[in-house]
C-alpha cells in the first residue's frame, strides 16, 4: 500500500469508481437523516399517515405517464413520454420548495413531512444507483 492509501497498480478509473461509491454512501446517509427528520416532524404536527406512502411512492408514479406508448422498449428503458415527469419528480428542488413553503406557513405542516419523505425518496434512489433519465428513457451514466 502506498502512502496515499492506494494499492500499487490502482488506476484513475478505480479511484473515480470509488468516488462514485462515496457519493452513494453520502446519499444513503442523507436518506436516513431525511427519514429521521420526517418521523420527528410527523410526531410533532397534525399529519395523517397518508403522507408517508403518497410522498414515498408518488415520485415513481411518473412511470404511469408512459402507459400506452407504442414501440418496443429495451430492458431498463422508460417510455420517452414518462421521462420529463420522472426527472421532474426525482430532482431535489421539488421537495426543497415544498418544504420551504411548509416551514414558512404557506402550506400545511403535513406538507413539511411530505417534503422530507419525498427528499428521502430522491436520496434513497441515488444511494441505490438510480438517477435521472436521458430523453430516450435510459439511466444517465
Amino acid at each position: 500500500m502506498l502512502a496515499n492509501g492506494w494499492m500499487k497498480g490502482d488506476s484513475m478509473e478505480e479511484s473515480v469508481s470509488s468516488g462514485w461509491d462515496l457519493r452513494r454512501v453520502a446519499y444513503g446517509v442523507g436518506a436516513v437523516v431525511l427519514l429521521g427528520l420526517a418521523i420527528a416532524v410527523f410526531a410533532s404536527v397534525e399529519a395523517g399517515w397518508w403522507v408517508f406512502p403518497v410522498f414515498a411512492i408518488g415520485p415513481d408514479l411518473a412511470f404511469l405517464a408512459g402507459i400506452g406508448q407504442t414501440g418496443s422498449l429495451e430492458r431498463g428503458q422508460m417510455p420517452a413520454r414518462a421521462v420529463p415527469f420522472y426527472n421532474a419528480f426525482h430532482r431535489i428542488w421539488g421537495p426543497l420548495v415544498v418544504g420551504l413553503l411548509a416551514a414558512a406557513g404557506v402550506l400545511p405542516p403535513a406538507m413539511l413531512v411530505g417534503a422530507l419523505v419525498w427528499g428521502f425518496h430522491v436520496f434513497f434512489d441515488r444511494a441505490l444507483g438510480y438517477g435521472l433519465r436521458t430523453r430516450d428513457g435510459f439511466q444517465r451514466s
